[in-house]
């Protein structure tokens, strides 16, 4: 009885029992650290087997070319926010039109460009659906109807007073989207790695006719700029004199999708101007001669 007492009582000198299983603490961390080696092996190898790089010629698939003065196909049919079956040339109605590409479902920077869009809008001191309109289509043809209405929606609560609800969000299916976005140089692919587009980011001012006017780059669009870009489509139909004197005096750079003063410009528009005024001046002179000699006789 005593014997049994001691060996229940106290613990082996080089290990411990479980389950009547006797163990050493060096091969107890031994097999935790294999354990622990192959969780990470297991690890790594899934996460190769998910991974998938980026192509070596992403700038080249990625890009906005600048085609001026190129045609979009106005025959091509898209669905709106209802579902209904609509053209291009439906959307023009004799304006201009702020072509918006990307998709409504991005995690990333469309909101940002649309937040963009709606800034310059509202600060532009045009109406959309009046002086021009606003046309956002999808790249991604698996979105639907619903999408662009859940993106029209949420834009028009985050951005009042910039006539949301006056815009045109469009899907499409690739037959439709891919000449769209090859007519105005938009290049985009589907990234696998973030189950999302990688694409540029910028809006294309198109005329009345459906060319390409201008190219507005980046996420924001300054109001000043957006308006003289609508006012140089639209052939002088919308904006005011201030407008076209201001456009005489600035110069597109296609390289920056901005407009620039120049001197050239700024000596032309002077000179337009005085022409102007001296022309005036001789009418009124002749005016004041004639009546002076009715007046005499």
């Amino acid at each position: 009885m005593t014997r049994k007492h001691k060996l229940l009582g106290s613990s082996p000198p080089d290990g411990f029992s479980f389950g009547g299983l006797k163990s050493h603490p060096a091969a107890v961390l031994t097999a935790v650290l294999v354990l622990a080696l192959l969780f990470v092996a297991n690890t790594g190898v899934a996460a190769t087997a998910t991974h998938v790089r980026a192509p070596p010629d992403l700038h080249q698939r990625v890009g906005f070319d600048q085609e001026l003065g190129a045609q979009v196909p106005l025959d091509a049919t898209f669905h709106d926010v209802s579902g209904k079956a609509i053209h291009l040339r439906d959307l023009l109605h004799g304006k201009p039109v702020l072509l918006v590409p990307g998709y409504f479902t991005c995690k990333t920077l469309c909101s940002v460009v649309r937040t963009g869009v709606a800034n310059g809008v509202r600060g532009a001191g045009f109406t959309p659906g009046k002086q021009f309109d606003v046309v956002l289509v999808s790249i991604d043809p698996h979105e639907t109807p619903a999408d662009a209405r859940h993106a029209q929606h949420m834009d028009a609560m985050d951005h009042p007073g910039a006539g949301v609800a006056h815009w045109h969000y469009l899907t499409g299916s690739q037959t439709s989207i891919a000449p769209l976005m090859h007519s105005i140089g938009f290049r985009y692919m589907f990234d696998a790695r973030s189950n999302q587009f990688d694409h540029a980011t910028g809006v294309v001012v198109l005329t009345p006719e459906g060319k390409v006017s201008q190219y507005l780059f980046g996420v924001k669009f300054p109001a000043e700029t957006l308006r003289l870009a609508l006012v140089n489509a639209s052939h002088g139909s919308v904006g005011n004199l201030m407008d076209r004197l201001v456009l005489l005096c600035c110069q597109y750079d296609a390289s920056t999708g901005r407009y620039t003063l120049t001197i050239h410009r700024i000596m032309q528009g002077l000179g337009i101007s005085f022409a102007m005024v001296l022309a005036g001046f001789v009418v009124f002179l002749r005016r004041s001669e004639t009546q002076r000699k009715r007046e005499e006789a």
